[in-house]
């Protein structure tokens, strides 16, 4: 019988040109350090504005699940 473990970790990320920006960024960053990154999920996403109301950033918040060896 086969087990497979799998860890999460909580990472956050930010990106000036959008949210998909910035969640393949978070998992890029976090990709080199950790392994066999399989999924994560967005737990919280905000914006950051500028004085008239413009996005000026995206921030998210996701845990990051990958498969333990």
């Amino acid at each position: 019988m086969t087990t497979t473990v799998a860890k999460t970790i909580e990472i956050s990320s930010s990106s000036s040109k959008g949210i998909e920006d910035a969640v393949q960024g978070g998992l890029k960053k976090a990709s080199r350090s950790v392994k066999n990154i399989k999924g994560a999920w967005i737990n919280d996403i905000k914006v950051v504005t500028d004085d008239d109301g413009n996005v000026t950033e995206w921030r998210v918040h996701m845990h990051v699940s990958f498969i333990v060896s």
